[in-house]
């Protein structure tokens, strides 16, 4: 019998290629072929194939895909296209879901988890958050497609608001998302989820000039332990995702100081691993994270 093959694309940046060559690795230790850094930008579709390199890529057991930094609408569109004729990971409507904040929140409110409230309008109905913004007092404008805390605006007046609506029109945006502006420490949770399973967790604080905790916003990284209240949560939100498939799943989490509960902020779909430089403060999660992406990988691959 012929080993099973898949297809990968996982970020190399930070440490990420290391990362992919374990991969690999322990893969091959299970019989399954990796073709690697697959990226679909070089891809092209052609009848009933869709190839890159002379393989078609539409005949492979899987594709793993981990790379968000990267993607472009055409690489999205073609991700969109072979999901719909091989199984991948994570899959392509996991990839659209927890990209879009608002479709995250609408999910995980449906499923009975607690959320920043928020009000997603069309642009022409701006009174709507001129109407929030003196019933909530604080709010956070987030672009829905955004990621690494670019664009997330923070609103503490109509004069604010006043202010940001002309620059948005600009943008030409057809609706507006915003937050509830959560009083917090300044600290959050990131706990990483694979196949339903608790992997790690870490936390992130915003710089003293900044109120976001994104690493790429001036945020750093600290070990942090999560209680199981926290992992509960976490696992609860990737499986109120598991209708779009999110097999692998970064949970974003901070405390809300006024209702004293946990909140989650958002369910990222390509986590990132800890960078070497994490490594050496701590954080010690990637193998195992490794070893539960492969186990997923063997088990979405079995020959029926």
């Amino acid at each position: 019998m012929s080993n099973r093959k898949i297809g990968m694309w996982l970020y190399s940046n930070g440490g990420g290629d290391k990362i992919g060559k374990k991969i690999i690795k322990k893969l091959k230790d299970r019989n399954i072929d990796t073709l690697d850094n697959i990226n679909l930008r070089k891809a092209l579709a052609k009848n009933v194939n869709i190839i890159y390199d002379d393989i078609k890529l539409n005949k492979l057991d899987l594709f793993f895909s981990y790379n968000v930094g990267e993607q472009t609408q055409y690489q999205m569109y073609l991700y969109h296209a072979l999901n719909r004729v091989i199984p991948m990971i994570n899959s392509y409507d996991s990839f659209a879901l927890t990209e879009d904040k608002f479709h995250t929140s609408f999910v995980l409110r449906n499923e009975g988890i607690s959320t920043p409230d928020y009000k997603l309008c069309h642009r022409d109905d701006g009174h709507h958050l001129k109407k929030n913004i003196k019933k909530w007092d604080k709010m956070v404008y987030k672009p829905t497609d955004g990621w690494g805390g670019v664009g997330l605006t923070k609103i503490e007046s109509e004069a604010n608001l006043d202010m940001l609506l002309p620059f948005l029109n600009q943008m030409d945006l057809r609706y507006f998302y915003v937050e509830k502006f959560i009083k917090y420490d300044n600290t959050d949770y990131r706990v990483d989820i694979v196949d339903g399973k608790f992997v790690g967790c870490y936390g992130r604080k915003a710089s003293s000039t900044d109120w976001r905790t994104n690493v790429t916003s001036g945020g750093s990284v600290f070990v942090r332990e999560a209680n199981d209240e926290i992992i509960n949560i976490a696992i609860k939100a990737c499986k109120a995702c598991k209708a779009c498939n999110v097999d692998i799943g970064g949970v974003d989490i901070i405390y809300d100081m006024e209702k004293e509960e946990y909140v989650v902020l958002e369910v990222n779909g390509i986590p990132a691993f800890a960078t070497p430089e994490q490594e050496k403060l701590g954080l010690n999660f990637n193998n195992k994270k490794i070893n539960l992406i492969v186990d997923l990988i063997d088990k979405r691959t079995k020959k029926k």
